[in-house]
């Protein structure tokens, strides 16, 4: 079986791969360490469930997927359809079962990453628009993924510490006022 590697070249975006699966290896460490029930508890983002944490990485995750897609094919992807529709995806998403929730990062995740994997060398200047309606490369979205990843492990509440956080991502969301210095 031939194995499969990324096809960027850029030592900036090989980086920030690596940054973002590191994020999401320890984001779904985390989400294992819960038990089913646990999943439904308050999380330590206002409003919101542990589901419904799990829900919005989730469906980020499909969201960016769909922007890597444009970047790829020229063929415009929104994330959502709009803002409204994206709160409605994730309060959708907190009622799923257990296992369908946990399905739904893992699966998502692994979609995104290919994504990514497979996208050509040339491709990752292109640019996306973001739901804010900011139009980046679509580099960009490696950041966009990591920056969830982190904060919404911390959001989980179940033993995320910001100094696990590697340092230049902590530098990087205390500098955008994400989390406390």
């Amino acid at each position: 079986m031939v194995e499969r590697s990324d096809l960027a070249t850029d030592p900036d975006v090989l980086a920030d791969l690596a940054e973002a699966r590191l994020a999401q290896a320890y984001f779904s460490r985390r989400l294992n360490e819960l038990s089913d029930d646990e999943l439904y508890e308050p999380a330590s983002a206002p409003g919101f469930s542990r589901a419904h944490v799990v829900a919005r990485v989730g469906y980020q995750a499909r969201a960016i997927a769909r922007l890597v897609e444009w970047a790829e094919t020229g063929i415009e992807q929104p994330m959502h359809e709009s803002d409204a529709a994206r709160r409605a995806e994730i309060e959708f998403g907190a009622t799923l079962s257990d296992r369908a929730l946990r399905h739904l990062s893992d699966h998502a995740a692994v979609q995104l990453d290919v994504c990514w994997r497979d996208l050509p060398a040339d491709r990752w200047s292109r640019s996306v628009r973001l739901l804010d309606g900011a139009v980046v490369p679509v580099s960009e979205t490696l950041w966009l993924r990591t920056r969830e990843l982190w904060i919404s492990s911390l959001e989980l509440d179940n033993g995320a510490r910001q100094k696990d956080l590697p340092e230049r991502v902590r530098a990087h969301l205390a500098a955008s006022e994400d989390i406390s210095a």
